[in-house]
């Protein structure tokens, strides 16, 4: 392979609907993208006849892998016994530097367990985080929201790492000079939500001005998908209740919508006559489009692709993950953390007698 193209690392097995679908996501991105590359990891007896019947052999190398993480798989079960399986083997493949950015619709706690121990944290963050992005009113159609699911506790330092990995995400994914970041609440006024909630909502603030974001303040579950913030702090049971909750309504109006317009011959009529505006709309809000989230905190990119998702979803994953290797993510965010950690520390040390902390600097 070329070292002028990008290499992404794709796991093809895990997904509820098996490594077909896989890469015939992989082919939709290649016919958009000629720059791009796979290393694809699974049983070579099963993908090969798949690579060669979309006409990709030129493009992917395969990386025969025979056992596979299944959905039920237990994260401490395959850190202990997974090193033939094709998540390790695409894991291993970013930990090596072979490729730029893992792809896999597996397991996610296997995911971020595996993810952890072969790529391990950057230096200086406490806790990884699943971003994900959100359909919104903003002018680019996403909000960003983390942590949706990579561990169920926060504390404010937690929080404020979110909010500096969620802003280089929002700069470097969206091209946003300035992301507007919000830490979400059971309400927008300051002395309501938990008392780490309180203390993150402070060292947000002094950390905005510095690192060059706007910080909103206390969000609601109302403003996630609205124009008043770009990126939604949060913890992972909260992120991922949020989440699951917005996909059930999500299919809920889908199903209801669908028996609306069957109920009568006047409704199919109307539906027939809406068609055009209802297909924009289920464009507009079609999972799909935003499937793939984003570990964040690790030395080297991992993106989750939706197990169920179809050949659209994992292209999409696949985009995704292309443009943030292009902009050299991954570097980008190790540069941010260990900028923010360093001036915490050096702050700590010229802290004066009272106690008091400077404002957190990062370059």
């Amino acid at each position: 392979m070329g070292t002028s193209r990008t290499v992404l690392s794709i796991d093809a097995m895990g997904g509820d609907s098996g490594p077909a679908v896989v890469v015939a996501g992989m082919a939709k991105s290649a016919e958009k993208n000629p720059d791009i590359r796979f290393i694809l990891h699974g049983p070579k007896n099963e993908l090969k006849p798949l690579v060669n019947k979309r006409k990709l052999q030129d493009l992917v190398e395969i990386r025969d892998a025979e056992d596979v993480v299944s959905m039920e798989a237990k994260p401490s079960h395959v850190m202990r016994h997974g090193k033939g399986t094709s998540m390790w083997s695409a894991i291993e493949s970013v930990r090596n530097g072979e490729a730029e950015v893992c792809v896999s619709c597996g397991n996610t706690g296997a995911l971020m367990a595996v993810s952890m121990i072969r790529l391990r944290k950057i230096e200086g963050v406490n806790r990884p985080a699943i971003a994900c992005l959100w359909p919104s009113r903003n002018p680019g159609g996403f909000n960003l929201m983390l942590d949706v699911g990579a561990d169920i506790r926060a504390d404010q330092d937690d929080l404020l790492q979110y909010a500096l990995m969620g802003m280089s995400y929002a700069r470097n994914g969206f091209g946003l000079a300035r992301p507007r970041i919000g830490l979400l609440n059971v309400g927008t006024e300051e002395h309501k939500g938990r008392a780490e909630l309180k203390v993150a909502y402070d060292i947000i603030a002094d950390a905005a001005e510095d690192n060059e974001f706007e910080f909103v303040g206390f969000v609601e579950g109302g403003d996630i998908p609205s124009d008043r913030v770009d990126v939604i702090v949060t913890d992972g049971f909260t992120g991922n209740v949020a989440l699951k909750t917005a996909e059930g309504t999500a299919n809920l109006i889908s199903e209801a919508l669908r028996e609306a317009f069957k109920y009568s011959p006047l409704s199919r009529i109307a539906s027939l006559l809406a068609y055009t505006s209802l297909r924009r709309l289920k464009k507009r809000i079609d999972p799909r489009r935003v499937n793939g989230g984003v570990f964040l905190g690790l030395n080297g990119t991992v993106v989750k692709s939706h197990g169920s998702a179809d050949a659209t979803g994992v292209s999409a994953a696949i985009k995704l993950a292309f443009k943030l290797a292009e902009t050299g993510f991954g570097a980008k965010l190790a540069a941010r953390v260990a900028s923010a950690t360093n001036a915490s520390q050096t702050d700590e040390i010229v802290a004066g007698d009272d106690g008091e902390i400077g404002d957190l600097k990062t370059t």
